[in-house]
Order: structure tokens, then sequence, then C-alpha cells
């Protein structure tokens, strides 16, 4: 990340960093479909482990204790966007990118709704400028496609 783009999150709440996220995995996923067009595995497989590496994050940053079931919903959507990325790289696929790309859009959606009402009323200032995921309330209902939902066993 450049010096500008560092400066501009600095002051970013948690939503505005988690949007960020989300459009670095849709950049990436774009990245991933482009080098599957120029058959460019090595970039194929850079594209989507950073994709990858960006959705590891968000996964480890939620509170579970403080967001309940909104944010045992977004594990959910983190394990199937992960297994969908796997699922691309390993059978070469623009669609399972196109489908990220679709499903990380909606609810990058969600957030900006969020963001454009302000955080939740619950959450303290610390939370809402540091902790990424924690106490969101939202009425957000995200069900993976039930291929992803299958998804339990993934191989490298």
């Amino acid at each position: 990340m450049d010096t500008y783009q560092a400066r501009a999150l600095e002051g970013a709440t948690g939503v505005e960093l988690t949007i960020a996220l989300y459009d670095g995995i849709i950049r990436f996923m774009h990245n991933a479909i482009d080098a599957v067009e120029r058959r460019d595995v090595e970039g194929r497989r850079a594209a989507v482990k950073r994709g990858m590496d960006i959705v590891v994050h968000l996964q480890a940053t939620l509170d579970k204790d403080v967001g309940g079931k909104p944010a045992e919903a977004l594990s959910d959507f983190y394990v199937a966007m992960f297994a969908l990325m796997l699922q691309g790289s390993q059978r070469n696929s623009r669609k399972k990118f196109e489908e990220v790309i679709a499903n990380v859009r909606n609810v990058r959606e969600a957030w900006k709704q969020i963001a454009a009402g302000g955080e939740s009323n619950q959450s303290t200032p610390d939370q809402q400028r540091d902790g990424i995921h924690s106490s969101v309330e939202t009425d957000v209902v995200w069900m993976p496609h039930a291929e992803t939902r299958s998804a339990g066993r993934w191989t490298a």
C-alpha cells in the first residue's frame, strides 16, 4: 500500500476499513480472472492468495461475543468465500471468481448502508475506530449457494 492510501485509511472507522478490505477482495478476484484469461498460473495463484489473506484477516477479526448472530453469519460468509476462491483457483474458473465478486459486492453494499446510516449506537468510539466487525448490528442475512454450503473439504 502506498503512503497516500495508508494516510487515507488512518482515520477510517471499522466499517470503512471493512469496506476497503472488501474492495481489495474484489480487486484481487478481477486480477485472478485476468490471470486465468492470460493462462498465467502464477499470477492467478498470487491474486487468489491475496484475496484469501484478506478473508482470513476478516474472519480473524470477528468478535462473535459482541457481534452475535450477524458475526456468525459473516463467519459463514467468509468460509464460503474462501472455499469459492480455492475452488476457482483449483479449477482455473473465471465463473467461481465472478461468484466471489458478486457475493462480496452484495455484502459490501450492506456495509455501505451501515456506513451511511452511522455505526451502531451500542458501540463505543474505540470499537468504531479499532474494532473491525465488533458490535455490528444489522439485519443483513446472507445464505451461501448450495454448492458452497457443502464445500467442507479443501485441498491445496
